[in-house]
Parts: structure tokens; sequence; C-alpha cells
């Protein structure tokens, strides 16, 4: 199983929004770190199978091949703070949001069926099914 942190294993278009997400975040005083970048199938399976077939709350609603993450698009992350991660600073999260929306991003923050806060993914417009024909951001 793979799931990287990686941000060189992002397709080069979301690196680029995934490198300037980062600085943005950083000029604007927010430090982050990437939490998953790349994610093999198999990795993408077990993500899914928690709160299904595994104990546990639902942590994703894409299924193998289904995710950004497996198409090298997305990018997830945490905002630190004094040296420690930081999950429960909604406006903290805003910022962060709003920061990769300015980029052209999406914020999984924004989502209405499944908030996804730590989730951001830059396809250049494209929709999973072109993703999954070849086409590149």
């Amino acid at each position: 199983m793979i799931t990287s942190r990686d941000i060189n294993d992002l397709l080069p278009a979301a690196r680029d929004v995934a490198e300037a997400f980062r600085d943005r975040c950083g000029e604007d005083g927010i430090t982050i770190i990437f939490t998953a970048t790349y994610r093999d199938h198999e990795s993408q399976a077990a993500l899914y199978a928690i709160g299904r077939t595994v104990s546990g709350k639902k942590v994703t609603n894409a299924g193998p091949g289904d995710s950004m993450h497996n198409w090298r698009c997305a990018w997830d992350f945490v905002p630190i703070v004094n040296g420690k991660a930081v999950w429960d600073d909604d406006d903290l999260w805003q910022r962060c949001g709003a920061i990769a929306h300015d980029l052209g991003a999406e914020w999984g923050g924004s989502w209405q069926s499944f908030k996804d806060k730590p989730h951001c993914q830059y396809t250049g417009g494209l929709t999973l099914d072109q993703l999954k024909a070849g086409a590149h951001p």
C-alpha cells in the first residue's frame, strides 16, 4: 500500500498549486504540513472500508479509483500551531480554504454532503472521468 506525503508525487499542475497553497498559507502566518498526496487504490480501499466493513467513523466517500488522491490531483494538510497539529480551529480552516479557492483549488471544507477540511484538490477543471481516461491538468 502506498500513501505519500510528498507533493512531488502530484501531477505537475497540482503540485504547483499545492506549493503555492503552502507558500500563501505561510505568507498569511499559517504553517501547514502535508499529510497525504498520492494514494494507491489499495490504500484508498482500506480508507473506504472504515465505517463500512471496518469499525470507525467514515473518513471518505471515495472508493478505489474515485479519489483525486488516486489520480495525483489532491493533497491533505493540517495547520500547525506551536508545533502541534490543529484540527479544531474552524477559523483557521476557513482561512486555509479561502487560500485554496483563491488559487483555483477545490477545498473539501466547502463540500455540502461530506465536509473534508483537510482536503484540497486541483484538476484544472477536469472531471474524474476525464482523469480516468488519461487527461492531465
